[in-house]
């Protein structure tokens, strides 16, 4: 099959799968910001995030190693499935003492009660990770993307009944991702038959330690980055200021406005779940320069039209996602979102450059990006928030974001030198900044600017996709 088309089939398959779970939990912020106060919003975002931080250290990011050792065809999967979960399973147990202590941290406080919840919340989100990780690396994206909508279901009724029902806020948040997790883990293992993989006789201490040389530079990375996208929260939440809006309730509407960028990185979850796949496969392929340059061109295309697109509708997007009737506080949410959209592009297009790394086995280099952007994300927080607020934190990661993808657009083409237009991404970023403006200060009769400048991007960006989509009609 042309890996133009394998790579559209793909995208499709978890298009299907993934995009009604990912509205679904776009959806659910208008439950949570109904139910769920500002401050408590801010807990829920630290139990998030401290999720995303404890899973890589504890399972030592080995969800990335299945897939990419899984795909591999010179590697037994029964191995890579067996070694990859036993080693998972002893990280685990090591992680029982150390939840407990969170909650002495001083900025971790909001969390305090949650020790047992969390640890469930890891462990159920690790096995599921693992199951479902393989899955794709077997080649079953359709049984992947059914997954999807399973487990988002779930998560939507699970939250109907012990939020909005039962009224237990924060608790009922993660109760219910815990039960859901394991919903989605106990299906995949029967349909995917997953017993068939799980022997212990097939643990390879030599696999083992391959997968963990190649995964271990993806944890400082995942933590520095997880960091770096959270960071504004604890700065926000955490510092005190007589002239700008900051505090706790402060953090939860900036939560709360975080989640409308999640739009676009929806988009891109779906494109990069097929081309992380791509990317593996195709890495020793004659023509793989002029393969990166094509798909490169049009995701980048299609990522700034989307933006643009979702900047000119953010009001109506952000009544939608955030409900104002309970905490009329989150009203004024979308102030903050248009920067917060660019950084979530750059984002996108970093995870584009990360997947060289992964495809070339170059993980070290994604750590030593990841570095200097936290260093940077840490200098303007502590220097835009005490004068701009929430606003000067969202300004700090776009920074950040753009800091990154300059570095890897450098670095990664080291390793696989593809083409593309420095020009058009300056202008992209250009125009796009020149739409954030409006929204911010609250421009009149703004919607004619934002119209004629979403034009102007996608009269810049529709060629690049047309050029791709020339080669998918190609047999």
């Amino acid at each position: 099959m042309n890996k133009y088309k394998k790579l559209a089939m793909n995208t499709v398959i978890f298009a299907v799968g993934s995009f009604g779970a990912k509205i679904f939990s776009l959806l659910l912020n208008n439950l949570y910001t109904k139910h769920i106060s500002p401050s408590d919003l801010y807990t829920k975002s630290l139990l998030e995030i401290l999720v995303v931080f404890l899973l890589p250290v504890f399972t030592f990011s080995l969800s990335e190693a299945i897939v990419r050792y899984g795909l591999d065809k010179q590697y037994n999967k029964k191995q890579v499935f067996t070694t990859a979960g036993l080693i998972m399973l002893c990280g685990l147990a090591v992680m029982i003492p150390i939840v407990p202590l969170l909650h002495f941290i001083p900025i971790l406080r909001p969390i305090t009660g949650y020790s047992i919840l969390l640890y469930f919340l890891v462990f159920a989100s690790a096995l599921r990770g693992l199951c479902s990780q393989f899955v794709r690396a077997r080649g079953m994206v359709t049984l992947f993307s059914a997954d999807g909508i399973f487990v988002t279901i779930l998560l939507f009724i699970f939250n109907i009944l012990f939020i909005s029902k039962l009224g237990m806020g924060v608790k009922g948040f993660v109760i219910s991702i815990i039960f859901s997790d394991i919903c989605s883990t106990v299906f995949l293992f029967i349909a995917a038959g997953l017993h068939k993989y799980a022997d212990i006789s097939c643990f390879s201490k030599e696999l083992g330690k391959s997968m963990l040389r190649f995964t271990l530079p993806l944890i400082p990375t995942t933590v520095m980055w997880t960091f770096t996208g959270f960071s504004d929260q604890i700065f926000i939440g955490n510092m005190h200021s007589d002239t700008v809006f900051l505090g706790k309730d402060a953090a939860g509407i900036y939560s709360a406005a975080t989640k409308i960028p999640n739009i676009v990185t929806m988009l891109s979850t779906i494109f990069f779940q097929a081309w992380n796949m791509s990317a593996i496969t195709e890495n020793d392929s004659a023509d793989r320069n002029n393969f990166y340059s094509k798909v490169y061109s049009a995701y980048e295309s299609l990522l700034f039209i989307g933006s643009a697109a979702l900047i000119l509708f953010i009001k109506p997007v952000s009544a939608l996602l955030i409900n104002y009737t309970t905490f009329p506080e989150y009203k004024k949410a979308f102030l903050f979102t248009p920067l917060l959209i660019e950084a979530a592009a750059f984002t996108c297009l970093n995870l584009f450059l990360a997947g060289i790394y992964t495809a070339t086995k170059h993980t070290k280099n994604a750590f030593y990006s990841i570095i200097a952007v936290v260093i940077v994300n840490i200098i303007l927080n502590l220097g835009l928030i005490p004068s701009w607020g929430i606003q000067g934190a969202a300004l700090a990661t776009f920074l950040s974001y753009l800091l990154c993808y300059c570095i890897r657009m450098i670095d990664a083409r080291y390793y696989v030198p593809f083409n593309f237009s420095v020009i058009r991404t300056i202008l992209n970023t250009v125009i796009l900044l020149l739409m954030c403006m409006p929204v911010i200060f609250s421009f009149k009769g703004c919607i004619f600017w934002e119209l004629l400048l979403t034009a102007c991007m996608t009269a810049l960006n529709y060629r690049p996709m047309l050029t791709t989509v020339n080669k998918l009609m190609k047999k």
